[in-house]
């Protein structure tokens, strides 16, 4: 467990922290273009997400329970344009994103920090209508840099995997103060508050028993935006240990430095990461090979351990399905493809994917166990019904972080996901207002108000 210590004063790496969050240092333009592409990721993975009840559900809770009281700031949500308060716009768009499992992350955190961080983002700047694209760019970037080592201390100094919920809300209050320029003393408090409200949740729970507490991004989420906006009010809560304690230190080393921004994956689909190179070696077998579905007799999976835990079974929810392994081999080799209609309730009925999915079996390979967190490697076999057998040897998930994934790969990918929902106009409109936002003059709420009405279609 962490170190227990006794901090009267700031310690450990706050001070190096501080100044990286709240001082105007120069983030290099690439590492700020990188997340411009994150936050078209994530915007197309919000669009998507509309399709889904719990999108529903989390706007309609935020607006009836999450209000704004009297002269406290309001943000309006996403795809909806109704108002509440700066958490509640944060709940709602961080559980609709973490709910279609298609968004960034750091192979080493285990998780997914862009859910949140994009959420607090786009809440914080509806109280800050001057923000340039530039400057949110630069908020976007300390709030992953902040989340993921916070996600790296929190790994090797607790023994629980936990959800992402757990870490990532610490940059949601870092993005918080930068934006609103808050003081040294009230960063530190607030990263004490975000660190210990955070919702240290169990990931392997959940993969168990999926549901919309998904990965704990929702309420991680408004977790960092109140901790921010309670500690400007006076209330005290630091140290965060993750931080400040000695055996975090290691941690922050290269901070502003080292760009873990950069290092990110991004999913080309909404299934858990843990699946997706299965999926990337069965639709490899498959157009090397020819393969047709009903000329399939078995299939194999050889993965790691976290990997193997995931739902074999026929979904019966779309949680269910995004937690799945054998569910999206069968979809990569009936349909070709593994997209957001695969998740949904209307394919579950399906019966060549319920077929496919009787001739599937996973076993560990302690080989590829071996790679994991740093690796996501899975190998996939596929036996004909003539005695045929396609190996597709060791396979890296596709979608980086080695090789990073291309800018016109993240593009065509928000345009897949946000086109059918979005209309293309729209689509076209928020592309070009992201991929635009570094230049001088764009202001911040150019992008929102393109994001806040109802889906056009």
């Amino acid at each position: 467990m962490t170190t227990h210590e006794t901090l009267p004063e700031p310690g450990g790496a706050f001070g190096p922290f501080a100044r990286f969050v709240l001082e105007d240092g120069a983030i290099p333009a690439a590492v700020r273009e990188t997340a411009a592409l994150y936050i078209l990721d994530l915007i197309g993975v919000a669009a998507a997400a509309t399709r889904l009840e719990v999108g529903r559900i989390a706007r309609d809770h935020a607006v009836k329970h999450w209000a704004a009281g009297e002269g406290a700031p309001s943000a309006r949500l996403m795809f909806d344009g109704r108002r509440a308060s700066l958490p509640g716009a944060g709940f709602a768009l961080a559980t609709q994103i973490d709910n279609l499992d298609a968004h960034d992350g750091w192979q080493p955190s285990k998780g997914h920090a862009g859910a949140a961080l994009f959420p607090a983002l786009a809440a914080f700047a509806e109280d800050a209508p001057d923000l340039t694209g530039r400057e949110a760019l630069a908020a976007m970037v300390v709030g992953y840099e902040t989340s993921y080592r916070a996600a790296h201390a929190l790994h090797a100094t607790v023994e629980d995997y936990h959800t992402s919920g757990a870490w990532n809300g610490i940059g949601c209050a870092a993005i918080g103060a930068r934006i609103r320029g808050s003081s040294p003393e009230v960063l530190r408090h607030a990263i004490g508050i975000a660190e210990y409200h955070a919702p240290r949740s169990q990931m392997m729970r959940e993969i168990a028993n999926p549901s919309m507490l998904h990965d704990g991004t929702g309420f991680g989420t408004p977790t960092g935006i109140y901790a921010l906006l309670i500690a400007e009010d006076g209330f005290e809560g630091a140290p965060a240990a993750l931080i400040e304690f000695a055996d975090a230190g290691f941690a922050w080393q290269g901070l502003g430095a080292e760009w873990l921004t950069t290092k990110q994956y991004i999913k080309p689909y909404p299934i858990c990461r843990w699946a997706h190179a299965p999926i990337d070696a069965t639709l490899g077998l498959r157009a090397a090979h020819g393969i047709a579905p009903d000329e399939v007799a078995a299939i194999e999976i050889a993965t790691f351990a976290y990997s193997a835990s995931l739902n074999c079974d026929v979904p019966s929810t779309t949680s269910i399905a995004q937690y799945s392994l054998a569910w999206p081999v069968a979809a990569a080799l009936v349909r070709g493809e593994v997209g957001v209609e695969e998740v949904l309730p209307t394919s579950f009925d399906d019966a060549d994917l319920r077929a496919m999915l009787a001739r599937i079996s996973v076993r560990v390979d302690p080989e590829i166990d071996a790679l994991f967190p740093e690796r996501r490697a899975g190998q996939v076999t596929v036996t004909l019904k003539d005695g045929r057998r396609f190996d597709s040897g060791l396979t890296e998930a596709s979608g980086g972080p080695d090789p990073a994934p291309t800018h016109d790969e993240i593009v065509a990918k928000f345009r897949a996901f946000a086109k059918p929902v979005l209309g293309d106009a729209r689509a076209a409109a928020i592309e070009a207002t992201v991929l635009g936002m570094d230049a001088p003059g764009v202001q911040f709420s150019d992008l929102m108000e393109l994001l806040v009405g109802a889906p056009t279609r």
